[in-house]
């Protein structure tokens, strides 16, 4: 199984000129739409979709019917509230100008509200290892405009098509102030629907030994983990444990310097 692209149901200039330069990009064939609906492209190519819209790129991954796309998700709200009060910079201690590693970029809603926070001074890396994945999200940085306070933080976070563990082996030491690792939650939480398409496409990778010694190695203060409330992995690899209580995910630390 592979990915394919193509346009919207009704084809412009733009919408063609953008799926034959994403197809380039990607290395994956471009094709023509011809009013096929997602469902019979599915059936006919037998692969993962990316559709070129006007407004945006959509990925249904086959057999679903419900695309993954961009969207700022929680870092629409979050970067509206008091940013010194948001539980992952208040826990990372993260100050503007520094530098933070996302070793699970996810829907870049964690890398976002860090590079609102962060300034211009600042540098936001995210790593995602599915490589179509993290061109959609790359994409969707540079090209959303519905929330124009959230512009240039949005286009300051650079993107890495890489694993996790061996993106951190390539760095020196010290080389990010904060390193945040938030593996996919072996137990899914309902409210946590926009990634739901590619819940099954992405990394399910979960934290190992080695991943948390790169991590304490690369990070010059602290290492920062987002886990399930019922998740052992805090106490199993030294994290302190930061309760959150009514809510279903915690925090845990580890500081290196």
């Amino acid at each position: 199984m592979g990915t394919v692209v193509t346009t919207a149901y009704r084809p412009t200039a733009k919408t063609i000129a953008d799926a034959e330069r994403i197809a380039a990009d990607l290395g994956i064939p471009f094709i023509s739409r011809n009013k096929r609906p997602i469902e019979a492209l599915h059936m006919e190519e037998r692969s993962d979709v990316i559709v070129a819209m006007n407004e945006r790129l959509e990925l249904y991954p086959l057999g679903k019917a419900e695309p993954f796309f961009f969207h700022p998700n929680s870092a629409a709200f979050r970067t509206k509230r008091p940013l010194a009060s948001d539980p992952l910079i208040e826990i990372s201690g993260l100050q503007p100008g520094e530098r933070f590693l996302d070793c699970t970029l996810g829907m870049a809603s964690d890398a976002l509200t860090v590079s609102q926070w962060l300034g211009a001074g600042g540098k936001v890396v995210g790593c995602e290892s599915n490589p179509i994945i993290a061109f959609i999200i790359k994409e969707g940085l540079k090209s959303y405009s519905m929330m124009p306070h959230l512009t240039e933080a949005m286009q300051r976070i650079e993107v890495e098509a890489a694993d996790a563990v061996e993106y951190l082996k390539s760095q020196e030491d010290d080389s990010f102030d904060v390193i945040y690792m938030d593996p996919m939650f072996t137990e899914a939480i309902a409210e946590s629907s926009n990634f739901s398409p590619v819940r099954n496409t992405a990394d399910m990778g979960q934290l190992t030994g080695e991943w948390v010694a790169e991590a304490k190695r690369v990070a010059r203060r602290a290492v920062v983990l987002k886990a399930h409330f019922r998740s052992t992995d805090f106490e199993a690899f030294g994290f302190k444990r930061r309760i959150r209580p009514n809510t279903k995910f915690h925090y845990g630390v580890i500081q290196t310097g």
